[in-house]
Parts: C-alpha cells; sequence; structure tokens
C-alpha cells in the first residue's frame, strides 16, 4: 500500500509540473511572436535552469544575437552546452557550430565533427549539411569525398537546397561518386526550383554546354536570368554572352520563361519547420 501511495504522489507531482512548464515555454514563445522580449527571457530564464531543453536552447540563441541580452558568446555557450549533453540535435548543432568557427570558445574542428555528428545522427539537416562540408574540406576529419556524398546525400533528401547543391557538385567532378552529369542536372534543380541561385547558375552552365542535357540556349538564358536576379553576378555576365547567340525569338522565350517561374514549394522536414517558425518570431 506505501508503495502504491508513493506511485500516486509521483504521478500526481509529475501531472501538475510539466503542464505548467509547458504553459510557461509557451508563453515565453508567444511573448516573442509579439516582439515582448522581457517577458520572453523572464519565462524563459527559469525554465533553463531547471533544464528545459528547447528554453536552454532559446536562451542561448538569445545571448548568441544579443537579443534581450548583451550579445555574450560565453553566455550562449553555457545554455547550448547544458541542452547538448543531454541529447538535443539543435544545441548540439549551434554548440558545433561555435566551435566550427570559433565564437567564444577556442576554433576546434575535431569537436565541431563531433557535435555535428551527434546532432545529424538524429536527422538534423543542417547539421548533416555541416557534416558534409569539413569533411569535403577536410576540417577536423581527413579529406573523405565519400563521406561528404553521404552526408550531403542525407540532407539533400529531407529537401535542404544547399545539400542538394553541393552533392550536383560532387556528382558533376566526379568526387567520391562517378562523374554524372544528368543526377547534378536533376539535383541542381531541385535546389534551384526552390530559388538557390548558385544551383540556378550552374544549371545554365549545364544548358549552355550541353552536360547531362541537349544543349539549350533558351534555358541556359533562363536559369542565368533568375540566377542573376538573384544577385549572382557571374549569371548575368554569362547570361549577356549567350544573348548574341540566340534569336530575337528565343530570346523572348527565355524572358517569358524566365517571368512566369514560381518556385516551387517542397515537403518540409520538420526540423525546417521548427526552424523558419524560429525565425519568424525572431525576426
Amino acid at each position: 500500500m506505501k508503495i502504491k501511495y508513493l506511485i500516486m504522489i509521483i504521478l500526481s507531482i509529475t501531472l501538475v509540473v510539466i503542464p505548467v512548464y509547458a504553459d510557461d515555454y509557451q508563453e515565453g514563445m508567444d511573448a516573442f511572436g509579439r516582439k515582448d522580449i522581457k517577458t520572453a527571457l523572464k519565462k524563459f530564464k527559469p525554465l533553463a535552469e531547471k533544464g528545459h531543453l528547447k528554453a536552454q536552447t532559446r536562451l542561448g540563441w538569445m545571448y548568441e544575437n544579443g537579443k534581450g541580452v548583451p550579445q555574450d558568446y560565453k553566455q550562449a555557450v553555457k545554455c547550448f552546452r547544458r541542452s547538448a549533453e543531454q541529447g538535443f540535435a539543435k544545441a548540439q548543432y549551434k554548440l558545433g557550430t561555435l566551435y566550427n568557427y570559433g565564437l567564444s570558445v577556442p576554433q576546434d574542428y575535431k569537436e565541431a565533427v563531433r557535435l555535428y555528428l551527434l546532432s545529424a545522427e538524429q536527422g538534423y539537416v543542417d547539421a548533416q549539411y555541416n557534416l558534409g562540408v569539413l569533411y569535403h574540406d577536410g576540417q577536423g576529419v581527413p579529406k573523405d569525398y565519400k563521406e561528404a556524398v553521404k552526408w550531403y546525400r542525407l540532407s539533400a533528401e529531407q529537401g535542404f537546397a544547399s545539400a542538394q547543391y553541393n552533392l550536383g557538385v560532387m556528382y558533376g567532378n566526379g568526387q567520391g561518386v562517378p562523374q554524372d552529369y544528368k543526377e547534378a542536372i536533376r539535383l541542381f534543380r531541385l535546389a534551384a526550383e526552390q530559388g538557390d541561385a548558385k544551383a540556378q547558375y550552374n544549371l545554365g552552365v549545364m544548358y549552355a554546354n550541353g552536360q547531362g542535357v541537349p544543349q539549350d540556349y533558351v534555358s541556359a538564358h533562363m536559369w542565368w536570368n533568375l540566377s542573376g536576379s538573384n544577385g549572382h553576378k557571374s549569371a548575368v555576365k554569362n547570361r549577356n554572352i549567350v544573348e548574341k547567340k540566340m534569336s530575337k525569338q528565343q530570346k523572348g522565350k527565355a524572358q517569358e520563361l524566365a517571368r512566369n517561374w514560381k518556385p516551387r514549394v517542397k515537403k518540409k522536414s520538420i526540423f525546417e519547420q521548427l526552424r523558419e517558425t524560429w525565425d519568424k518570431v525572431t525576426k
């Protein structure tokens, strides 16, 4: 009877405390949505001290970016570390990024790799991508194109445009995979359709040169036009050069295609949905 009574007490405490934490955290997020940073900070700080993973990570972000508090990378590191040590993927990624760039901690690519790996193995798309970059560049680990391809692919499969672009480059150059222009085109297109300027530029190059696709100046012009509109200066130069090889009718068609182009809305991963929600409320 005593054991049963004790269990009932513990359960009742759990049922009372957890909703309070949840309510406080949501009130903090609601305050952020209203741009009431002081109230958000007031809600997040006590939760972070009690070990609330998301509150610790949010608080770390506030210190990292100087939102509601003086910018303090050391405090950001402290908050991210507490959450990361409990296995929270986003905090592991954020802490890894601070080590990657040497912000308030000595730059340490090996530690960045370790933390990115912990996060990436949980499916965190940004960590997968960054891990691919470190393997590609040989920072913190021996340069390994096959490993880079592995992590780029996992990130790309979640729809991450930068990973799709980088994986396309790997296929185009035959790094870590057999050279395959058709696969490079497919990946560049996935990223380009999300508005990635570099992928749009590379699509233009491949259409102009007939790599993986039949040579097509109209498509090259269209993609360079879109890439140039996104700030890619070389795309504008290439578009102007290829125009000299096109008829007036072809130029008109290419311009019409560019005018009518719309980015494709992809199905976002849960991590991207959470990141976008956070970005919206912290503008």
